[in-house]
């Protein structure tokens, strides 16, 4: 047989497998990394990750309208929360995700995070995220604002911590970290 007639019924059969062959799964596929979804609740109409904390959960059904306008923040796809926090009256952080894997961990997940302000005046506050590698540098956005800081966004930082800092006048009213998703 000449390599031209070997090449091709290499290819014929090659193809034969991949039209027969069923279907693999994200979960089986390294290459679809991108596509493995994150398991959410609904918690009044917000899309919630369902590894979320329970205060997570309270504070985004105390006020789902909130938590939704947070979201529109972040941008399109951003649409599941991975946790939120109130800090007095003064504001609250969420972080968000679009679901999908980024690098070879399953918690390897875009994530966007904004502080807002609750308090109805400008003050100087910010937020940086940190992913789960300590090779990434954190992302930050610092200054004097009457609605919010950031938002900042992390390619991995589902893993990672999200700091919200706030100054009113010369009193420091919020020094935070919130862990970002639910890893061990």
């Amino acid at each position: 047989m000449n390599t031209k007639i070997r090449l091709s019924v290499a290819c014929a059969a090659l193809f034969a497998a991949m039209v027969v062959a069923p279907a693999a799964s994200a979960a089986d596929r390294p290459d679809l990394k991108g596509s493995t979804p994150i398991e959410v609740m609904d918690v009044k109409g917000v899309k919630v990750d369902k590894r979320a904390s329970a205060e997570t959960k309270r504070i985004i059904e105390s006020n789902a309208e909130v938590a939704a306008a947070a979201a529109n923040v972040c941008g399109s796809g951003y649409t599941i929360s991975t946790g939120a926090a109130r800090y007095g009256t003064y504001g609250s952080v969420y972080t968000w995700t679009n679901g999908t894997t980024t690098g070879g961990s399953i918690n390897d997940k875009p994530i966007c995070a904004v502080f807002f302000n609750d308090t109805g005046s400008a003050h100087y506050m910010g937020i940086r995220l940190k992913d789960n590698y300590t090779a990434t540098p954190d992302v930050e956005d610092f200054g004097t604002f009457s609605s919010y800081a950031g938002p900042v966004y992390q390619n991995r930082g589902y893993c990672g911590q999200v700091y919200s800092y706030m100054k009113v006048g010369s009193k420091v009213v919020v020094d935070n970290y919130l862990g970002v998703g639910s890893c061990n």
